[in-house]
């Protein structure tokens, strides 16, 4: 019988820990995020803990190694463009706009995750397996949108969400160089534009 008391209590003492171990994973990729995209891929992971409010030893906890740390920031900032595409969907926004809208998204994010790129760079050359989930979920979003405006007749059928992410990238890299974001994001509605079917 006090066994048997006890049981919903040792359960309840049990899950409590798992909500906290994801919160605090999800403090410490927020904070890595903001931490790494100031100061880079060299930023100390006590600077992450800090931010995030949690002791160095709950960051080992979730992350034993840098790499570790920078492979799931990267999946997580990749994640959040995927949720954004899906969203765009549901609120049934016009496809061209929403291809645009998901488009200026990635660049703002390259864009105020400069100091990240280095902890990216890093997390792929690591991983094969990270390079083709990044690559599988950001095509994927794109064809989402893409699929949308072809079905509506407003979109071209002739370009693959592979082009749209080689032409995302190159636009961004060439004009990052000189003119920024403002740049990259004029000449990608330029790009965007020319996808309408006409």
């Amino acid at each position: 019988m006090y066994k048997n008391k006890m049981a919903p209590e040792t359960s309840k003492a049990r899950r409590k820990p798992r909500a906290d171990s994801l919160r605090n994973r999800e403090k410490l990729l927020a904070a890595a995020s903001t931490v790494f995209g100031a100061g880079g891929g060299q930023a100390s992971l006590e600077a992450v803990a800090r931010e995030a409010g949690v002791g160095i030893g709950t960051l080992y906890r979730h992350f034993p190694t840098r790499e570790e740390l920078f492979e799931a920031v990267y999946r997580n900032e990749v994640d959040i463009l995927h949720a954004l595409a899906e969203e765009l969907l549901r609120e049934q926004v016009e496809p061209v706009t929403a291809l645009q809208r998901w488009i200026h998204a990635s660049v703002r994010l390259f864009a105020t995750k400069k100091g990240m790129i280095e902890a990216l760079q890093l997390a792929t050359q690591a991983s094969d397996e990270l390079k083709t989930y990044s690559m599988d979920k950001m095509t994927g979003s794109i064809g989402m949108l893409i699929d949308r405006g072809v079905g509506d007749g407003t979109l071209r059928d002739d370009i693959g969400p592979e082009d749209v992410f080689r032409a995302l990238v190159g636009i961004y890299y060439s004009q990052n160089q000189s003119g920024g974001p403002t740049a990259a994001l004029r000449l990608i509605d330029v790009f965007v534009d020319g996808l309408r079917k006409r």
